[in-house]
């Protein structure tokens, strides 16, 4: 259309999220994100939702394509439950050592905003975190796990690739991070054995 501006819907969200992901949502403000993304205030409200809503489909956009890259490092579960474990691992290393990407996990920081986000994001936020969860579980399960040791494998390895972020995020060292993958996966390795 003559006279009006038109704008990449995908790369105006992808932009939002790296401000949400780099300052989380109680410290980024409609200025933040109108600088990020390109947009006026009006543009944005009109475009991509108010603050809670642009904030939802980041945390969306986020789970999407990081969750596919973990559905694809656990597909091998049933094979070879050890490989794929590292190889979701490897999925948050390589997140977190992406120099073009901030420190940490957007859903991590959600999780621990969750005191100051509306009930309505702070749900969301626990159901984002929730889906990591259930995807260790399911492919800890296809990998001959008893359903009582998958559940504390999957909470175990949730916590850890959480921690994982935040720790980043405080200036651990690649080798440390290693380390913490290593002492999870190599349990993992003699529960199988056992």
């Amino acid at each position: 259309m003559a006279g009006k501006k038109q704008f990449d819907m995908d790369a105006a969200l992808d932009a939002a999220m790296i401000q949400f992901w780099r300052d989380g949502y109680a410290d980024t403000s409609l200025d933040d994100l109108s600088r990020a993304t390109g947009l006026n205030r009006s543009s944005i409200y009109s475009s991509l939702g108010d603050k809670d809503t642009l904030f939802l489909r980041c945390l969306d956009l986020y789970a999407t394509r990081y969750g596919e890259k973990y559905d694809a490092a656990l597909s091998d579960a049933a094979s070879d439950p050890v490989a794929a474990v590292r190889a979701f691992f490897d999925v948050t290393l390589e997140r977190i050592a992406d120099p073009e990407l901030p420190d940490g996990c957007l859903i991590a920081q959600s999780a621990m905003a969750i005191p100051v986000l509306s009930p309505g994001v702070a749900a969301h936020a626990k159901k984002a975190l929730g889906f990591q969860h259930l995807r260790l579980r399911t492919a800890l399960k296809a990998g001959r796990l008893v359903d009582r040791d998958a559940e504390a494998f999957a909470v175990h390895m949730a916590a850890v690739n959480q921690s994982l972020a935040v720790m980043s995020r405080a200036g651990a060292s690649p080798q440390q991070l290693l380390a913490i993958v290593g002492v999870t996966v190599d349990a993992l390795s003699q529960a199988l054995r056992a």
